[in-house]
């Protein structure tokens, strides 16, 4: 029997994956369709993998009016103007060091023995013949930072929320994705989300806490049906419960969906919300690993962070610690959006350079025309000129290039953008997304609106232009949390690269 897989990813179906299936049903009954999750060359999808006797063959993107002609296809030499052949030897994709994403578009995410024949629960079972000291001292040793845009080392908050005091602990992870430019969150729940429980159950098991919250952004209804199915089967199969894996050790997950608030990103935001309360942030310390969720010791860490946890434990701290560069082991999920020709992830070592991200991996411009600008690490990440795009990515060269490598989206603009446009952006974003408890984020985002617009209007652009830089100071050293403290960022790189789009023509008071 033939055994055809079209993603179930929201990236394809959006372009029409759920179409292109009831065409492959409708003219090939007796094929088994699997709907796996995307393997990241979003440009391709809907991609349609087709299992043959040399291996899994690929034909992309494929719209309900090619299926015709791929069923024919399959009955011939499997010949189609859109086949690509294996998918895992495009040029795109054999490039790339997918550890955290190894499973992503390579299996069913909802069956639990596709999962293990692939690698599955290895690391769960390493962990449970271990004590929660061994378990964090491989975190440590790995060198695995947080991936939500902190980079703090994983191992030190683990250690932490172990050696705290409490009658109950938990782990909540924040899957509250809102960043520009960002989706692999919503992939990996999607294309693989028994990985994230896993990663749970280590993290849980280790430090002590014996229940999990998933905090899912309500946008991503697609992710939170899948991992509450995922969640509901690794219970039945007693991944999860009472009784994990029979070590007579209890952890269990639960999902909860946030109301589409983009501070709740920020993690004691998300706990308040966690707690039935309005998401504001709170003020540090105490630190959440002490006093968290409900007062009690919390380990808070970001998807990628927790997903990346199993290898870890199955392959030893070592060889995570192989890839990466200096301080940033590992590998990093890139999610390459925008203006871009080849847009999707590239999961790789840490210290692959901008440029061959963009130039590389993305084939520049969707427009053909030259980049002009990059912006990595979110809403709030500088925006890099096209001149300065050979810096690494990795934690410490971002940050010395004046950026950052927050979630690891990197969004493209081509030589149309308006720099001044964008960082009017910046400050309107703030300004709506704002929780609102600090002054200088609260007040100084809505005032940087109507400076920019001042300046933009021709209104004493040189004055308006002192004086935005000079809020822009007040919000980074005043500002209680990272929205407001660095919402100046990309303003402020757009003055200091791109300040010939703030000149505009009208009376100057100097």
């Amino acid at each position: 029997m033939t055994r055809i897989f079209v993603p179930a990813d929201s990236a394809a179906r959006s372009v029409g994956a759920d179409e292109v299936v009831a065409a492959l049903a409708a003219l090939l009954p007796d094929a088994t369709i699997v709907r796996n999750g995307s393997r990241g060359l979003l440009w391709l999808e809907p991609l349609v993998e087709i299992e043959t006797a040399d291996g899994r063959i690929a034909y992309g993107p494929i719209q309900p009016a090619d299926v015709p002609g791929l069923a024919r296809a399959l009955g011939g030499d499997g010949s189609h103007p859109r086949r690509l052949g294996s998918i895992d030897d495009h040029p795109w994709l054999a490039s790339q060091e997918r550890l955290t994403f190894a499973r992503v578009g390579v299996i069913d995410p909802l069956d639990r023995d596709d999962f293990t024949a692939h690698g599955g629960l290895a690391g769960l079972r390493a962990s449970l013949g271990m004590d929660g000291g061994e378990v964090v001292a491989a975190v440590t040793a790995s060198g695995l930072r947080g991936r939500g845009g902190a980079g703090f080392p994983a191992g030190l908050k683990w250690d932490t929320v172990r050696k705290a005091e409490g009658p109950r602990k938990f782990v909540c992870v924040n899957a509250d994705e809102g960043d520009s430019g960002t989706f692999a969150d919503r992939m990996l729940m999607e294309g693989d989300p028994f990985t994230l429980l896993e990663g749970m159950t280590i993290a849980g098991l280790a430090v002590g806490a014996a229940e999990g919250l998933v905090y899912v952004r309500s946008e991503y209804p697609d992710a939170i049906a899948t991992l509450q199915r995922a969640i509901d089967i690794a219970r039945d199969a007693g991944w999860l419960g009472a009784d994990v894996l029979g070590s007579g050790r209890p952890f269990d997950v639960m999902v909860r969906v946030g109301a589409g608030s983009y501070v709740c990103g920020e993690e004691t935001a998300m706990l308040e919300s966690l707690e039935g309360k309005r998401g504001v942030v709170r003020a540090k310390p105490p630190l959440p690993a002490i006093s968290g969720l409900f007062g009690l010791p919390t380990l808070i860490s970001n998807v990628l962070t927790i997903a990346a946890v199993p290898f870890v434990l199955e392959r030893g701290p070592e060889a995570y610690a192989a890839f990466g560069t200096g301080r940033s082991l590992g590998t990093q999920v890139f999610q390459l959006g925008g203006n871009v020709r080849q847009g999707g992830i590239v999961e790789t070592g840490f210290g692959i350079t901008l440029a061959d991200l963009v130039h590389g991996y993305g084939a520049g411009t969707l427009s053909g025309r030259p980049v002009r600008a990059v912006q990595v690490g979110g809403p709030l990440g500088s925006y890099l000129p096209a001149d300065a795009l050979d810096v690494p990515m990795d934690y410490e060269a971002l940050a010395a290039a004046g950026g950052m490598l927050g979630h690891g989206g990197v969004v493209v603009f081509d030589d149309t953008v308006d720099m001044a446009e964008q960082a009017r952006f910046a400050m309107e974003f703030c300004a709506e997304e704002s929780c609102g408890k600090c002054t200088p984020c609260r007040i100084g985002s809505t005032r940087g609106v109507e400076v920019i617009d001042r300046i933009l209007a021709g209104d004493h652009p040189e004055a308006n232009r002192i004086l935005l830089i000079d809020l822009c100071e007040v919000m980074r050293d005043g500002s209680l949390c990272a929205m407001g403290g660095l919402t100046p960022q990309p303003v402020l790189s757009a003055i200091e690269r791109f300040g010939e789009d703030f000149d505009r023509s009208g009376h100057d008071d100097r």
